[in-house]
């Protein structure tokens, strides 16, 4: 279901015509999104799903609220207004509640591709038979997904405002395992030959075999090495204690920590919606556009990102990184860059005596938020290095680690890339070895 900015702006005529409110927001998004599911070396899912939505949001007398639909005839709209202007007018007041913003000039991002959105179950099919041949061949049983699909998002408001985005996405995630060892590999891009199944098919075949009959470790401090996904999903932890908000309310761990040197020399990340591996809209919930905002510099805090109602509390500058009002956490940094350096994976093997690579994490959870202990598994592919050397596969271990900890142990990084896991959303991160990483615990697998 296509949506174009002729066709959202002739929805927001609509909205604009009903709305009596002092100041009227809406928000028109289309999906368009195909999935093929597969596991024991069969496809058993094909599902496409197709929506237009319609979002309002409402500002009377101080007072806020939002409601939305996919029914987007003019009676549906009209009742929608209504409903909206009611429900508007059982809310408190808002003394902090500012003006919606007027027009805004944004700069251009390519980010959606025929190629992707026009993927046919066909094609996904045909890749899905590839890689169980590949799976079959070593007596391995596989399962994924193979995903794709097209999007457009529109933001209107009755100041003035017109932002409007639209781009693709593909997504491919595999499991291979035996009866005693497992491997993974997942990669999203707007452009899904940037994917290539049949590699991450490759990765995940060859840790499912080299995890055959792992040995047990006694938990304790390692040199490790985290892949990338291991590394985003551990990141995907600290995103929030970057807002303002957060930190003004001592909800953040670097409350008090802003304009210090946190975490080590090498650590260095930033907000970029701009970067060529990044995706999503050049502006944010508000319609504010986003700005490319150094998070930390050589360990040191040198920003927090404010949405204009944070910002307008705190004195400070809207940054581009409000979540769509209303909302209870006010801003987050969503386009996370981490710098590296040009270290491969085999640099760091080669490197280390002793130590454990990991493939990625799962089950984390948040022990203590204001020393940001994470707990959780590690999964799909983990290995005993010793000499400079990958020697054998280990059973899985629970780690009990400090992410600020973490952050000044980094000893080597390697080269940045767009990275999915499966605890948080897409970044572009390197692999880490890191030193005095701490294991807890053992598994029986």
């Amino acid at each position: 279901m296509n949506l174009t900015r002729q066709r959202a702006n002739e929805i927001f005529d609509k909205v604009l015509k009903y709305s009596t409110a002092d100041e009227t927001e809406a928000t028109v998004s289309a999906t368009n999104y195909a999935l093929t599911r597969f596991a024991n070396n069969t496809i058993h899912q094909n599902v496409t799903e197709e929506n237009l939505s319609l979002s309002v949001r409402l500002v009377s007398e101080g007072r806020m609220a939002r409601v939305g639909t996919n029914k987007l005839d003019e009676a549906s709209i009209r009742q929608l207004c209504e409903d909206a202007l009611i429900l508007t007018r059982l809310q408190p007041p808002d003394p902090e509640l500012l003006r919606m913003p007027g027009p805004q000039t944004y700069r251009a991002v390519a980010r959606s591709f025929s190629e992707t959105a026009e993927l046919t179950p066909q094609a996904r099919a045909e890749a899905v038979a590839k890689v169980v041949v590949a799976a079959e061949a070593d007596h391995l049983t596989t399962a994924g997904v193979f995903a794709s699909g097209s999007s457009a998002y529109a933001l209107f408001n009755s100041r003035g405002m017109q932002a409007f985005h639209e781009e693709t996405t593909s997504e491919f995630s595999v499991t291979m395992m035996n009866e005693t060892g497992s491997g993974w590999a997942k990669k999203t891009a707007p452009y899904w030959p940037e994917i290539e199944p049949l590699e991450l098919a490759d990765r995940a075949r060859q840790k499912a075999l080299a995890s055959q009959e792992p040995k047990e470790i006694a938990p304790g401090r390692y040199t490790v090495i985290l892949e990338p996904a291991a590394m985003l999903d551990l990141l995907g932890f600290m995103i929030l204690d970057f807002s303002g908000l957060a930190v003004h309310e001592q909800r953040s761990c670097l409350t008090g920590r802003v304009g210090q040197k946190v975490f080590g020399e090498n650590i260095n990340f930033r907000d970029d919606a701009y970067h060529p591996l990044q995706t999503g809209a050049p502006f944010d919930g508000e319609g504010i556009p986003r700005q490319r905002l150094p998070l930390v510099e050589n360990g040191e805090v040198k920003n927090l990102v404010y949405s204009r109602q944070t910002a307008h509390k705190l004195g400070a500058q809207p940054t581009g990184h409000a979540l769509a009002l209303p909302n209870e956490l006010s801003e987050a940094p969503l386009n996370i860059v981490m710098e590296g350096d040009r270290s491969s994976l085999d640099d760091m093997i080669r490197s280390t005596e002793r130590g454990v690579l990991v493939t990625r994490f799962w089950y984390i959870r948040e022990v203590d938020p204001y020393h940001k202990i994470l707990t959780g598994m590690t999964r799909d592919g983990t290995f005993w290095i010793e000499g400079g050397e990958v020697r054998h596969a280990v059973k899985n271990l629970r780690f009990n680690q400090s992410l600020v900890d973490m952050l000044n142990q980094v000893e080597t990084l390697g080269s940045p890339q767009r990275t999915a896991g499966e605890e948080s959303f897409e970044m572009v991160v390197p692999a880490a070895k890191i030193r005095d990483f701490n294991f807890a615990s053992t598994t029986k697998y």
